[in-house]
């Protein structure tokens, strides 16, 4: 599936020289009702909620102010290696972007710097939150079935394991899930873990998952998001080819891997651009972002 551009056009009406006061000017057409997910609006301040026991087991709801209920919603996911010193608050700016578009935003915050499986289980509680915490406090105005996922970084690893985390084991953290995303925008992610380690000689996978490839196999079976294909959900990768600490072949390796299984994937390069363009409101990386988040939310109408 191809997500194209939603272009808004407006016309001007112009008087034409020569025009008599009998020409009548054509009747405008009527426009269509726009979807809850293209209706701008200011976003009112995030609500504060918990999710869990632990300290970490927190997020913010981005509700738009824009009276419409069925709204799509987007779990943002933040990176920084899996490190505690890195936290949701630099999610915060292009979370407040993307609700006032006119898109719910479920920003959390998960254990960082752990042990990997309560880095997992976490992700998966938040996003199984949805269906109770998040839904009472928005009031009822979330539509379940316009979920998406959305990281970056290292919270693109888990965007993208939430997507797949359906296709686990039931002994897996996140096996058996109630809420089952239906896109997923992953930026600069870190999708084929082993190839991370192996190859990109990535410090923070093994760090993060407490060995190589080669001594603990089964938790990269496990964590590894291209491990779970297909998962019958649409993927956009986007990465920036001059990324130097998350190579562009993680996406690309990835977005071929789906589209051979069957999944609808899609790859967006972008030439010239970095890991930390993501994050920077003045870049291409950022608003590109922001619109491929928009038009998945719109196309699951």
């Amino acid at each position: 599936m191809r997500f194209g551009r939603t272009l808004t056009c407006i016309t001007t009406l112009a008087l034409l020289s020569g025009c008599t006061s009998t020409q009548q000017p054509p009747a405008p057409q009527a426009l269509p009702t726009p979807s809850p997910a293209l209706v701008p609006a200011l976003s009112d301040p995030p609500i504060r909620l918990a999710y869990g026991a632990d300290k970490d087991n927190i997020g913010d709801l981005y509700l738009p102010d824009n009276g419409v209920d069925g709204l799509p919603v987007v779990v943002m996911v933040h990176g920084g290696g899996w490190q505690a010193k890195y936290d949701m608050t630099y999610f915060a700016p292009i979370s407040q972007a993307i609700a006032d578009r006119g898109i719910a935003v479920w920003n959390i915050e998960y254990r960082r710097g752990v042990d990997w499986r309560d880095t997992l289980a976490d992700v998966d509680n938040a996003t199984e939150a949805l269906a109770n915490t998040v839904q009472e406090a928005a009031g009822g105005r979330l539509d379940l079935d316009r979920v998406q996922v959305a990281g970056h970084s290292a919270g693109g690893q888990l965007a993208a394991w939430i997507a797949g985390r359906h296709t686990l084991d039931a002994s897996a953290p996140g096996a058996q899930p109630r809420i089952r995303p239906a896109s997923a925008t992953i930026m600069a992610g870190v999708l084929d873990m082993a190839r991370a380690a192996n190859i990109g000689n990535d410090r923070f996978v093994p760090a993060f998952l407490g060995g190589m490839p080669d001594q603990v196999p089964d938790r990269y079976r496990v964590a590894s998001p291209i491990d779970h294909l297909p998962t019958d959900v649409a993927v956009t990768a986007i990465h920036g080819d001059s990324d130097v600490t998350v190579s562009v072949n993680q996406s690309k390796v990835y977005v071929e891997a789906a589209r051979s299984a069957g999944d609808s994937a899609e790859l967006e390069i972008l030439p010239g651009l970095g890991h930390n363009d993501f994050v920077d409101p003045t870049s291409v990386a950022w608003s590109t972002s922001i619109d491929i988040i928009a038009e998945h939310a719109a196309s699951l109408d």
